[in-house]
């Protein structure tokens, strides 16, 4: 199965964001990609916790429904996969989720993000995300596309509990997927290490779609502009930790964009479930997990 990562550098205006996925999406339907997976926030990032609410409330009249309903006048093949905020209905917060977009438009899935990203990164940013955003409380199971790849949704700092993608290769996975804004430090530091870990740990294809780059969420009340960057080095990996494809960092210095001013990549790889049974079959780390001393994980 043929998979697309779109990587990007969204900014606080979400129908600008929405124009380059239409160009990435593009691009997946012309290389028959089954598969486009794109980042978490790839709707807007915003500038704080109140800006984000303010943004929030036009996603789905601005971002959400044009989307689906274009991806239902393509008339295509491709799933999405794509990280959006959406308002809380019982908060003063949004909801940071992943939706899965089927080839008719139509929302199969959806998973609310659980871990949120409280941290004080040495030598790097201090972020609280619980500051804005309304934790999760389930795990959504996977699903199943063509009766061979079975999807399991998380998002971003998710992928620092492996007790979460144990739970979903034994509720079937075999993809895992945690689109991602990681900072530049702890990108550096543990991006990529990550995602060969859970692809390891669970014996899955782990498809990692991130943001990369300065991203434009304006200026603050005194005219200075807000300095957001994003990692990037979007990642495919295999079960066997091998990397597939990779998109570009922050700092390279090719990031080129187009006569719109918009940058964006796509990487592409084939994903081969074959490989992956052969892989557990071989070494059948599901059977010998012992739940009679670490309880069922």
């Amino acid at each position: 199965m043929k998979v697309a990562v779109g990587q990007l550098c969204s900014s606080s205006n979400t129908k600008n964001n929405l124009r380059t996925v239409y160009k990435i999406l593009n691009l997946a339907i012309q290389n028959q990609a089954r598969i486009l997976f794109l980042p978490e926030a790839t709707d807007y990032l915003a500038q704080n916790a109140k800006h984000s609410l303010q943004l929030s409330q036009q996603v789905k009249t601005t971002f959400l429904t044009p989307l689906v309903e274009h991806i239902k006048a393509l008339n295509q093949s491709t799933y999405v996969s794509i990280g959006i905020h959406l308002p809380n209905d019982t908060t003063t917060k949004v909801e940071n989720v992943h939706l899965l977009i089927d080839p008719k438009g139509t929302i199969v899935s959806r998973y609310q993000k659980l871990h949120l990203f409280d941290v004080d990164v040495p030598n790097g940013p201090i972020l609280k995300e619980s500051n804005s955003v309304e934790a999760g409380n389930t795990i959504t199971p996977p699903t199943l596309i063509d009766d061979v790849a079975n999807i399991g949704l998380s998002i971003c700092y998710d992928i620092r509990f492996p007790e979460l993608s144990l739970k979903l290769r034994q509720l079937g996975a075999n993809i895992l997927t945690f689109p991602s804004a990681f900072t530049t430090k702890t990108g550096d530091a543990h991006w990529e290490v990550l995602s060969k870990a859970r692809a390891l740990d669970s014996q899955c294809f782990v498809v990692n779609a991130a943001q990369c780059g300065h991203h434009d969420v304006g200026t603050n009340e005194k005219g200075d502009t807000i300095e957001r960057i994003s990692y990037g080095d979007s990642i495919i990996v295999d079960p066997w930790g091998t990397v597939l494809a990779k998109a570009k960092k922050f700092d390279d210095k090719d990031l080129s964009v187009d006569d719109d001013s918009d940058y964006f990549e796509v990487i592409y790889a084939d994903l081969d479930f074959d490989q992956l049974n052969k892989m557990r079959t071989n070494m059948p780390l599901s059977q010998h997990r012992r739940a009679d001393v670490f309880g069922d994980l």
